[in-house]
């Protein structure tokens, strides 16, 4: 919420102080395993500030790193917290309870700070490990049972459940084993005599020594013991505390004493001669670097630097040894605690910075952003920041974090320029500063518009694009400076098929980039305009436009569709064949079609089956199946071919028909097959039916038709006529077709083969010989009678 206070400050000040109202939140926490893959989601940490992708974007947000900056990013695009970089918990936090990343959400206009942190997690990647393949233990024959013996722990980088749990040892009756928690949740195992030992009967054990985490999957490792049985040394060495604590100065030289142990031994001789050494037990595998141990006195000494701010205590093992033989270990623990000095000054950190700022900015207007912060803790970690007086700015102050602003009238013709000294110091003792400058170029007002490169774009998107994908980058440059030349792009009201531009692109308002909102079909939209317009932050705002010729292009996502001839039922076409057809007689022809433009409409046709492939051939590119041979009387009366239609796309997409030809004999066996096929529903649709209904009608009229020729023909030739004589005369075909279509006359006479007779006609009779085209091959001759005409009758 808006500070109420503040408010009210620019309420009376009036319109020309703009004051930036802080808001603070809770702190956003995260937690992931580590060892997730790059690019990992972490969070959403857009819907956790409340706030969408676009609005980061808008507020300049960003993120601000202590530390382990390098292993997590943000992304603008969808406000998702990702891991940048492998994370290895043991790395960054080696063994430490808890293994947290801190960082800082920034955001502008109006300014605001968010914390947040991400826990690490720890997982089971790391197997228990002993630094030896083998323990050796020396046993006295005089130790009496239920004495314990110390062994050499595993080590286990992991942390919780993922560390070591417990340990086994294989079986023996002399031996078991027993395992105890410390304080700090470490398992200490140690040999239990089960049995006293004779050296005589057996002098030496090896057994199996296994340690096991509780993680999953559970993963374990496994050393071996060497049991050596000598002469007795009975009393082990025993430190005067069980838990050592003592404390040091980070900065504490290298020699200094960090604490002196003492351990003491009942023992007389060289059994009671103590060696103290570390143990292999510790919190830190750094921890021998960073300490020495003196052997004779048992003093603890500082080797190598010591940081609070990267480790705040360390745990040591330590043990003494006897001179016994066998010797006899003794075992304690040193917690050591670090002390914090004021030893790392203030870090000064610019998030933001303006370079330039116009020289009627008002008042509040903020200039950058400061990150003050010390790494070290409570006092010495408290700093404050400060700029001179005699400038016209000022410094806002929010935890460590500060906002330059200006606080009076800029006069660029005066000053020019103003180089700002900020000057940081901490509370410790003594305190430590930093000192940095920041430089601020006063600017003229705006007075330039933003301007295109070009003033048309031809942009080429292809069909089936995935909707919020850029698709475009226009830029605009302005000379002015700072916020004059920052420009925003919008696009200008039009309408696209009766529908909004805004409905199929979208312009990042901050870099220009152009999304589409929706998938184009370029079968149904080939090419539209927009205009982009440029706007600059100067007041009052200057603009220019540009248009952008978006031009969809076509893309193979269409498969052919096969027009003819259709299918039955969805599953196969039926065409027929006479027998008597020879090689190349067109069987039928393959009609198909595709949505998609250029090659990849561009169709093949293709027999990918066929009962007999030697019997039909297609065409590549016209889709005709034709007969590659003759039809011989092995061939099967129904033949199945599948044909594959496809095109030229990339990839290619493809289309295929079933078709049944039936291999008619005769007009019969076609009369039949076509009553089995109105049989069969399976070879029956109604595209058959309609084309036999068809046929059969076509057939019946042409038969009228000839019959209404020959009709007309033989009325047409009426007068041609002839007289007939005797039964046995007759005409030859010959000359009857010399004959045709003209007219002649009978002799008077007739005269009677074999003899001499001849007979006087008593009359004329005529006759009209109507021939049909191919009389040339019938031996009918199809008269009828006639009258003559008058004008031969007075002849």
């Amino acid at each position: 919420m808006a500070n109420p206070l503040r408010i009210a400050f620019v309420a009376t000040v009036g319109m020309f102080l703009l004051c930036v109202v802080d808001t603070t939140t809770e702190k956003i926490r995260y937690s992931v395993p580590e060892e997730m893959e790059e690019g990992a989601f972490i969070g959403n940490i857009a819907q956790d500030l409340g706030m969408n992708a676009l609005q980061l974007s808008d507020r300049n947000f960003r993120l601000s790193f202590v530390d382990g900056g390098r292993y997590m990013k943000v992304s603008l695009d969808d406000g998702f917290l990702s891991v940048r970089e492998r994370i290895d918990r043991e790395l960054i936090c080696e063994q430490a309870e808890m293994c947290t990343i801190s960082f800082e959400m920034i955001l502008e206009n109006p300014f605001e700070v968010h914390h947040g942190e991400v826990e690490i997690l720890d997982v089971n990647d790391n197997s228990p490990t002993f630094r030896d393949s083998s323990i050796v233990v020396q046993i006295s024959e005089a130790i009496p049972p239920g004495v314990r013996f110390r062994l050499k722990s595993a080590e286990d980088p992991d942390i919780g459940m993922n560390t070591i749990a417990h340990y086994t040892i294989s079986s023996s009756e002399y031996f078991s084993l027993k395992t105890q928690r410390t304080e700090d949740g470490f398992v200490i195992a140690e040999l239990l005599l089960e049995k006293s030992l004779d050296r005589e009967l057996r002098s030496s054990f090896q057994l199996m020594l296994t340690a096991t985490d509780a993680g999953h999957p559970q993963r374990s490792g496994s050393t071996q013991i060497r049991i050596t049985v000598l002469d007795f040394n009975d009393n082990p060495p025993l430190f005067e505390h069980v838990i050592y604590k003592c404390s040091i100065s980070e900065n504490a030289p290298q020699g200094a004493v960090v604490i002196k142990v003492k351990a003491n031994d009942l023992d007389e001789g060289s059994n009671a001669v103590l060696t103290y050494s570390f143990g292999d037990f510790t919190t830190l595998g750094t921890n021998r670097n960073l300490f020495s141990m003196d052997p004779n006195t048992g003093e603890i000494r500082v080797e190598g630097p010591l940081d609070f701010e990267e480790t705040k205590s360390y745990s040591l093992d330590i043990q003494a040894i006897d001179h016994g033989s066998p010797a006899i270990t003794g075992h304690s623990k040193v917690l050591i605690k670090v002390i914090d000095v004021n030893d790392n000054a203030p870090e000064v950190t610019m998030t933001t910075a303006s370079k330039q700022i116009s020289e009627n900015a008002p008042l509040g207007t903020l200039i950058t952003l400061i990150n003050v912060i010390d790494r070290d803790s409570g006092e010495n970690g408290r700093v404050r920041c400060e700029i001179p007086r005699m400038v016209p700015f000022m410094l806002q102050t929010y935890s460590n974090h500060y906002k330059l602003i200006t606080s009076d009238t800029m006069d660029r013709e005066t000053v020019p320029e103003y180089k700002i000294l900020v000057s940081a110091w901490d509370f410790g003792s003594p305190s430590l500063s930093t000192n940095t400058t920041i430089r601020i170029v006063i600017a003229d007002v705006n007075d330039n518009p933003p301007s295109f490169a070009a003033l048309c774009y031809n942009v080429y998107v292809t069909e089936n694009n995935s909707p919020g994908a850029s698709v475009f980058a226009v830029t605009a440059s302005d000379p002015d400076l700072e916020q004059n030349s920052y420009v925003s792009y919008s696009i200008l009201d039009n309408y696209i098929q009766n529908l909004p531009v805004s409905t199929y692109l979208n312009v990042n308002s901050m870099n220009g980039t152009i999304y589409a909102l929706r998938t184009f079909d370029y079968e149904k939209l080939k090419s539209f305009q927009v205009l982009i317009q440029a706007r600059d932050a100067g007041v009052p705002p200057l603009s220019s436009s540009a248009t952008v010729n978006i031009i969809i292009l076509d893309q193979n996502d269409n498969a052919p569709v096969i027009l003819s001839p259709s299918e039955h039922g969805g599953s196969s076409a039926v065409e027929s064949l006479p027998n008597s057809a020879d090689q190349g007689h067109l069987v039928t022809k393959i009609m198909a079609t595709d949505a998609d433009s250029g090659q990849n409409a561009r169709l093949f046709y293709q027999m990918v089956k066929a009962t007999d492939p030697s019997l039909f051939t297609i065409g590549q590119m016209s889709g005709e199946i034709r007969t590659a041979r003759k039809i011989i009387e092995q061939d099967a009366i129904t033949q199945t071919v599948v044909i594959l239609v496809k095109d030229n796309g990339q990839p290619d997409l493809s289309s295929t028909i079933t078709l049944h030809i039936t291999i008619l004999q005769n007009t019969t066996e076609s009369l039949t097959v076509s009553s089995n096929l109105m049989k069969n529903p399976k070879y029956l649709s109604d595209l058959n039916i309609y084309l036999l209904v068809i046929f059969s009608c076509t057939s019946i009229v042409f038969l009228l038709i000839i019959i209404v020729l020959i009709g007309i023909k033989c009325k047409q030739d009426r007068n041609m006529t002839q007289e007939y004589g005797p039964p046995s005369y007759y005409y030859k075909r010959g000359e009857m077709q010399n004959t045709f279509n003209r007219k002649f006359a009978m002799e008077e006479t007739l005269r009677y083969p074999g003899t001499d007779q001849v007979v006087q006609t008593p009359g004329l009779s005529q006759y009209s010989v109507c021939l049909s085209p191919e009389s040339a091959k019938s031996d009918f001759l199809f008269l009828k009678p006639c009258d003559p005409p008058i004008s031969q009758a007075q002849s």
